[in-house]
């Protein structure tokens, strides 16, 4: 699963980059930045991002917890467990700012300089000459060309991603270029500044035994990186340590200054979560960030450590991004393809009685594709919306419901007997209009006499608390639910392979979405291993939409797309939106510094935290 949302924090849209305009002649200037706004915050020749402590000292080391496994430390290919952590030994080509709003300006890193002209039928990046790999070697535009060719033919999501990008080449000794399909996608160039970049010359040399490497494989010999760390151990599912390169080329780069400050940082595997918020209390690892309601009410209550001060614990406000989490049907099954089906399951799911005995009442419910953010349908729809509605209604009368125009979506509520026994009721109701009845207790179709079934895929030990309110609902209108535990490894190729029924997944929403939206609710990606269109939808109203997010040349076009999109999304009933928590709960061992404040769209640990000694000798065991 870490594979996918990393892919999620490489979301941008490029709205109007007045940082590197075409000039009258059609070629572009060069730019040290692309803006999703106006011009970037930081003029060229910046110092430094203005939420570092430019000074922070270096050294010490951070233990961290991971949840799963690893069977793998290539990053290229779909298949495999990716060690955590890989990131900290690539580079792309440009980086994104921490107080900005998230993935809406980028800064060179590996390119220098980046120019495209103005109809963005292709964008060119200048690389700096002084980027290296960790050997000494200089990184090159055949290595961009060789990173990008690899990454789109060993990845399912990178062929969506990067669908309209049909050429890569070499303009110059240090310039290389990307040409689009498609004029108009403001996206593009920016989406070109996040690929990872990877050393052609080590991938096809051999390794330590003589035998050729291949990008498109799994493997576990450390790779050959230009980033700030590099892998100085990894046991397979165990752990991985990555250790600060001394003489790395981009260390004094601006957009590294206060950055990767530790010497050492050490991932730990782990089970399940139960066991990780022990050894955490035990001082196994330093830091994490909790996901757990029942956790965070009640898992740090009072031990020790907490008791004498020696951990704190911070709930920040997240106004990075938006979000969905949702119990998803698969819609390439038949008995999920029917809206009447899908919206009682809606109405059988009792949030409000879930987020008060499981969630201690932490939680809101989602409501939104894009819950948190202004992207986020409210009421009816007004202005711009309203007009894109109307014009896809026109296109694709068939995939279109009147009731988006004219009523804005809501969630059953329950939290009560009352409230619940009549969203029963109704859920009985629609099972039936769809061709279902009760026999014996259970759920049937009326016609083969076969019970409805749902096989609830999951990964973890605590599946039961996690559907316990939604399967007893089922379960009192005759649905057999039955919960299916499997190892992270399996459960990741039943999700590359679409071999469930139901699973609960969530999607990250940047502020600014584009080409992502194909590859989350997209017909082409419905049918595409590998995908996050984990729901299966495919309907040409929806592609339409999301053609107007991501050729929308104007912030407001953008978000009333946006919006549009979301609606109609919602209107389909195509999964059971589930909980909704806008901070980001922290839990850490006091041995560390931190800039104050932090940015404001990142808590950034561990990239711009550092290891505080006099901190850590005040803790004693």
């Amino acid at each position: 699963m870490a594979r996918f949302f990393n892919w999620v924090a490489r979301l941008g849209v490029v709205m109007a980059c007045g940082a590197a305009m075409a000039g009258a002649g059609g070629a572009a200037d060069w730019s040290h930045a692309t803006a999703l706004n106006g011009t970037p915050k930081y003029a060229a020749g910046f110092a430094h991002f203005d939420y570092v402590k430019p000074q922070a000292p270096k050294g010490g080391v951070t233990r961290l917890a991971v949840v799963g496994s690893f069977d793998t430390l290539n990053p290229v290919p779909d298949k495999g467990q990716i060690a955590t952590g890989t990131g900290l030994v690539f580079e792309t080509l440009m980086i994104s700012s921490l107080d900005e709003l998230p993935i809406s300006a980028e800064y060179g890193l590996l390119a220098e300089a980046i120019s495209y002209p103005d109809d963005f039928s292709s964008v060119s990046f200048r690389l700096n000459p002084n980027a290296k790999w960790h050997d000494g070697v200089a990184v090159t535009p055949e290595d961009v060309v060789f990173s990008f060719d690899a990454i789109k033919q060993h990845d399912a999501l990178a062929q969506q991603y990067y669908g309209n990008v049909i050429k890569a080449e070499k303009t110059g000794a240090l310039e290389v270029k990307f040409t689009f399909d498609v004029p108009g996608n403001r996206e593009l160039p920016h989406i070109m500044g996040q690929l990872t970049v990877y050393p052609k010359h080590w991938w096809q040399g051999t390794d330590a035994k003589g035998a050729a490497r291949d990008i498109g494989r799994g493997t576990l010999e450390p790779p050959l990186g230009s980033g700030p760390y590099k892998i100085a151990a990894a046991d397979s599912g165990r752990s991985i340590t990555y250790e600060r390169v001394t003489n790395h080329w981009a260390a004094k780069l601006n957009v590294n200054i206060g950055s990767h400050n530790f010497d050492r940082i050490k991932y730990e595997y782990y089970r399940d979560n139960t066991v990780v918020l022990e050894a955490f209390k035990a001082d196994a690892f330093d830091f994490r960030a909790e996901n757990s309601a029942r956790s965070w009410a009640t898992g740090y209550e009072s031990f020790p450590a907490r008791d004498k001060g020696f951990v704190k614990l911070e709930a920040l406000p997240d106004e990075s991004s938006g979000s969905m989490q949702a119990y998803v049907v698969n819609l390439r099954r038949d008995k999920f393809k029917d809206q009447r089906v899908r919206r009682a399951l809606n109405l059988a799911y009792d949030f409000e009685g879930a987020n008060k005995a499981t969630y201690y009442n932490l939680y809101f419910r989602n409501k939104s594709y894009f819950d948190g953010t202004e992207l986020a349908s409210t009421d009816l729809p007004q202005g711009l919306e309203s007009d894109i509605l109307k014009d896809v209604k026109t296109k694709f009368p068939d995939g279109f419901a009147d009731s988006v125009l004219t009523e804005p979506y809501k969630n059953p509520v329950g939290g009560s007997d009352v409230n619940v026994r009549a969203n029963l009721r109704e859920a009985t109701r629609l099972f039936k209009e769809a061709g279902y009845e009760i026999r014996e207790g259970k759920l049937v179709d009326a016609k083969t006499g076969d019970p409805f079934t749902i096989e609830f895929l999951y990964h973890q030990a605590d599946a039961d608390r996690q559907v316990q309110f939604f399967r007893n609902n089922l379960e009192k209108i005759g649905v057999t639910f039955d919960i299916r535990v499997v190892d992270t490894s399996a459960y990741v190729e039943r999700l590359r392979d679409f071999d469930y029924d139901m699973i609960i997944a969530v999607w990250g929403q940047s502020l600014s979405p584009g080409n992502e939206q194909r590859n989350y609710w997209g017909s082409e990606a419905a049918q595409k291993p590998g995908s996050r269109n984990y729901a299966g939808i495919a309907e040409p109203v929806i592609d339409a939409l999301i053609d107007k997010v991501i050729f929308a040349t104007e912030r407001n076009q953008l978000v009333a797309a946006t919006k549009a999109l979301d609606r109609v999304l919602l209107s389909k009933d195509f999964m059971v939106p589930q909980i909704n928590y806008p901070f980001t709960r922290i839990a850490y061992w006091d041995r560390f510094g931190y800039p104050q404040p932090l940015p404001r769209y990142a808590v950034g640990f561990p990239s711009i935290w550092w290891f505080d000694e006099a901190k850590a000798a005040r803790i004693v065991k």
